[in-house]
């Protein structure tokens, strides 16, 4: 069992969903109970589109990256760029950067995609000699990397630079990764976070699985039909120290039982689970909130609505809120940290939006409405396909 670990600041943090761009957009969807979802109007030829439901953030196709950063544009790193530009967060970033110096703040990002979708796109406009567009032609695009580079670049850092793929795990594991290259000396803060955007392979892939409901995803409801995606870009700043709001505790497991199926009894989950609250130095009764992985999918939400019931008491407020933004994959871990984090700033605790009638597996725990009240604790679980599970515990600060 893993030991309690010294909790770090979160200085700065924000997320651009489908409910709009930044936390106010995020927090008045929550409040309200209103889903951003809409029937799918994403990618060429129309009448090729999946009859489905997706969480789609306007504005993307709008954005302009500044001259120094062009040769990066791609729809996932304009994306990202409208992300930085919320909530003061670039201008909190840079700060960081001058207070250690730009070596010493790493760069941790998740994506499940990255910038493929502009890899799909340069295929359709091959030239007749066999090249990509010219705007596409760097190198820096088309590599799954392109997204830590280009936050790098963006702000000016030359910290360590990773950037993780493991599923819908991915952006919740920079939190670890964090906390380890800061324990280990080797950097004062870091830039954390995760952008996925739309593309084909993520579309049509999901759906080659079966795993893409035709309506708006119902996460715990006993007539889920799938899961509805989505797609976000969301960041945190974290620096050594205690403050109003801190990381407490993460677990990771990778149980490994199938592809894309979680294990039957929960096995990886509920290490994750053991490990966050052992180095958090919690017990489960004192979690407050917790925001689910929630997928929709048949066996994730059973697997996990019964690792809950098992293990928290019935006053835990537990809710998905895959309904609001739709899974954002690779950036579902950092969006639903926000949520979290915002659950311990405002006390709202929001419900499961889109759910009428909760499979008989859910425990009370698992809430449809939102509530407010006190959050001294919140949970987060981000469960990935191949068993890639992760688990984060934030908590109000002495100074909160």
């Amino acid at each position: 069992m893993p030991q309690r670990i010294p909790p770090l600041k979160i200085s700065a943090f924000t997320a651009t969903t489908a409910l709009g761009t930044g936390k106010a957009a995020l927090l008045e969807g929550l409040e309200q109970s209103r889903s951003g979802l809409r029937a799918n109007d994403f990618g060429e030829p129309a009448e090729q589109r999946l009859a489905t439901f997706i969480g789609r953030v306007d504005g993307v196709e709008d954005v302009t990256l500044p001259p120094e950063l062009a040769t990066w544009d791609c729809r996932n790193n304009r994306l990202a760029w409208k992300g930085l530009n919320a909530d003061g967060f670039i201008e909190a970033a840079r700060a960081a950067r001058e207070r250690y110096g730009a070596h010493r703040v790493a760069v941790i990002v998740g994506t499940s995609t990255s910038s493929i979708g502009d890899t799909e796109l340069a295929y359709t406009q091959i030239d007749a000699e066999g090249r990509f567009p010219e705007r596409m032609r760097h190198s820096e695009l088309h590599t799954t990397h392109s997204l830590g580079l280009f936050v790098a670049a963006a702000l000016g850092l030359e910290g360590p630079n990773e950037t993780l793929s493991t599923a819908c795990s991915s952006s919740a594991k920079v939190f670890a990764s964090a906390e380890r290259l800061m324990r280990l000396g080797l950097i004062d803060a870091a830039v954390v976070g995760g952008v996925d955007t739309l593309c084909g392979s993520v579309l049509f892939g999901f759906n080659s699985l079966e795993l893409v409901s035709n309506k708006p995803c119902q996460p715990f409801d006993v007539d889920r039909g799938g899961i509805s995606l989505g797609e976000a870009a969301g960041f945190a700043l974290l620096e050594r120290g205690t403050g109003p709001l801190e990381l407490l505790g993460y677990g990771e497991a990778s149980d490994a039982h199938h592809m894309s199926t979680p294990h039957p009894e929960g096995a990886g989950a509920e290490r994750a689970l053991n490990d966050a609250l052992a180095r958090a130095g919690l017990a489960p009764d004192a979690i407050d909130y917790i925001n689910m992985h929630g997928t929709a999918s048949a066996k994730n939400d059973e697997v996990e609505a019964a690792l809950v019931a098992r293990r928290f008491p019935a006053r835990t407020h537990a809710s998905s809120t895959k309904g609001f933004t739709g899974h954002t994959l690779g950036a579902a871990g950092i969006v639903e940290a926000v949520v979290s984090l915002l659950a311990l700033e405002t006390g709202l605790m929001p419900g499961t939006v889109n759910s009428v009638t909760p499979d008989p597996v859910c425990g009370p725990q698992i809430r449809l409405q939102p509530a407010k009240g006190e959050v001294r604790y919140a949970l987060s679980n981000s469960f990935g396909f191949g068993g890639n599970n992760c688990a984060l515990i934030f908590g109000k600060g002495a100074a909160a």
